[in-house]
């Protein structure tokens, strides 16, 4: 029996839409639902891909949110009286009836997946880094036909547990796997990432490292600054379209420790200067540790930031090879794709 793979995908930052149009690329012999409130940031839908837009769980502008005196522990975000939330609630629920036989693929929400399998819909829950063995990821993860790791059984932190053991490990992947990194490296250029999930990387401190180490250039991405500088060797590119050229001149890549910059970095084997930001669970944190101690690349924290002697920090990385062995599997993609496509068919 054919079956649709539907996807919610989690609209914080970019992270959760660029991993799951890579998977969906994958899934082309399926017809693919895509449930979110970040939908409109996609430029190009394969044909066999569909949109379900969902509003936002938070409260419009005059509207009163109810007080609980006793939030649940079962849950992580399920305030009350938010019309947004029975309208999401209603749509969802809708694609479930209307599209059976149908699996969902969730990343990520905890109340989503739960929701999910409440209507009878298999699920698969995107297996992130972090702390989360609370009660609400725990009964998500119970209740899920399968958790996907999108990264390698060695970068695990945890107990190997009942939830470790149903959890597949498909290996890393990032949208520059197939990128020839051919581009001869320039010693003294360094290029900064900055995501849009929140982060410690600002002008000031950019300013700072590039006063601090001026025979050194600054190349950001990601990031605008709208106050003038009167710094030669800084320069803030905003958004960048095509970034491969400018990674590929760079001795060496600064950013967050976000699974998709780490999994780029590792497509690229990119020396990597990686600060961990504050993400519910410390998923930033876990990630770096996952990482930490390769040679190549290193873990600076937001409270040392000003502390740093950049140049030695610089000098020391730039003579060392980057050791990324193992965080890339070429077959990560077709390896969720079949995961995804042989536990609907274990259903339907």
């Amino acid at each position: 029996m054919s079956f649709t793979i539907a996807f919610y995908v989690h609209h914080h930052g970019s992270g959760h839409l660029m991993r799951t149009m890579q998977i969906v690329n994958a899934l082309k012999g399926y017809q693919v639902i895509l449930m979110g409130s970040g939908l409109n940031k996609i430029k190009q839908l394969p044909p066999h891909v569909s949109l379900v837009h969902l509003p936002l769980d938070i409260p419009e502008e005059n509207e009163k949110v109810i007080e609980s005196p006793l939030p649940p522990a079962g849950l992580h975000y399920a305030p009350l009286g938010i019309q947004g939330s029975r309208d999401r609630v209603g749509i969802m629920t809708d694609v479930f009836r209307s599209h059976y036989p149908l699996i969902l693929v969730v990343d990520v929400s905890v109340e989503v997946a739960l929701l999910a399998r409440l209507a009878g819909i298999p699920t698969i829950i995107i297996r992130q880094h972090g702390k989360r063995n609370d009660l609400a990821h725990q009964l998500a993860y119970d209740s899920a036909e399968l958790l996907i790791a999108p990264f390698a059984k060695s970068m695990y932190i945890g107990e190997e547990d009942h939830l470790f053991k149903k959890t597949f490990f498909a290996g890393g992947f990032s949208k520059f796997d197939q990128t020839k990194n051919d581009q001869e490296t320039d010693p003294k250029m360094i290029c900064i990432l900055v995501g849009k999930g929140g982060t410690s990387i600002n002008p000031e401190l950019l300013q700072h490292i590039a006063k601090s180490c001026p025979s050194y250039h600054f190349n950001v991405m990601g990031l605008t600054n709208r106050e003038t500088h009167n710094l030669k060797n800084l320069q803030f590119h905003g958004e960048v379209n095509d970034p491969a050229p400018l990674i590929g001149q760079a001795m060496l890549m600064m950013g967050n420790t976000g699974h998709n910059t780490v999994m780029e970095m590792a497509s690229l084997n990119k020396r990597f200067i990686g600060i961990p930001e504050a993400r519910p669970f410390e998923e930033q944190l876990e990630k770096a540790k996952s990482i930490e101690g390769r040679s190549g690349i290193l873990i600076i924290h937001p409270h040392q930031l000003y502390h740093t002697n950049w140049a030695d920090v610089f000098e020391k990385i730039s003579s060392e090879e980057p050791d990324w062995k193992d965080v890339i599997h070429a077959a990560a993609l077709s390896n969720v794709a079949n995961a995804i496509i042989n536990t609907g068919k274990k259903f339907f």
